[in-house]
């Protein structure tokens, strides 16, 4: 199966998986990823297994657990069980499989779990970039909004005297988590591109503090 056929094959499957129902983990989610991990890959000039890339950007979220949910942090090796079978029958070897699965599992946020392969930190980093910028700015007030979350506290916006809590506050999520990704970053050129997206991101916190009157101390 040439590259071109295996990418077709995962876009048949997500659709078939995609119900529509979370427009931050769709399948335009996993194209993207797909097209972050390629970039990446490219800008490292790194030797990596493009079919192993592009099934782990299509079943990275193959099972989605909401934010939400006591699940969450389990996602991730949900969607890389689920991944299994899927796998098989489009003829990866045992060993690729394997590996494949790592990467899906390593690139949760929440799992805490350290890539080990070039193909994982490039497939880490590619998802990251999805929560830095301006999309990520989009997706946390789309979350917040399907979580019914407040934008900010009102009368604390960037928690000078109180405890974040990303749960009840959106905007708390930039200080809790998003701000902090580009540190995390695997590949150089994941951390080049968060940098600049993280920039972008305080310009829009920065935006927000003089529109509500506040003082932005992230």
């Amino acid at each position: 199966m040439t590259l071109q056929e295996t990418e077709n094959a995962f876009e048949t499957i997500l659709l078939q998986h995609d119900d529509g129902s979370d427009g931050s983990h769709d399948i335009h989610h996993a194209r993207r990823v797909l097209l972050n991990a390629k970039e990446i890959a490219r800008r490292e000039s790194a030797e990596v297994d493009l079919r192993h890339l592009t099934a782990a950007a299509y079943l990275h979220d193959l099972v989605n657990v909401s934010k939400d949910s006591p699940q969450r942090s389990h996602a991730s090796r949900l969607s890389a069980e689920a991944a299994g079978p899927i796998l098989q029958k489009l003829e990866f070897t045992s060993e690729e499989t394997a590996s494949i699965q790592h990467s899906i599992v390593a690139h949760s946020f929440s799992a805490n779990i350290p890539p080990e392969t070039l193909e994982a930190k490039i497939l880490q980093d590619a998802d990251r970039m999805e929560s830095v910028g301006a999309l990520g700015i989009a997706r946390t007030f789309y979350t917040a909004g399907k979580l019914s979350s407040l934008l900010f506290d009102g009368d604390d916006p960037f928690a000078s005297g109180r405890t974040l809590d990303d749960k009840r506050f959106a905007t708390d999520h930039f200080k809790a988590k998003l701000l902090g990704l580009c540190q995390t970053m695997q590949t150089e050129a994941g951390k080049v591109v968060a940098e600049e997206r993280t920039g972008f991101m305080h310009d829009f916190l920065n935006q927000l503090a003089q529109e509500i009157g506040a003082e932005n101390s992230w």
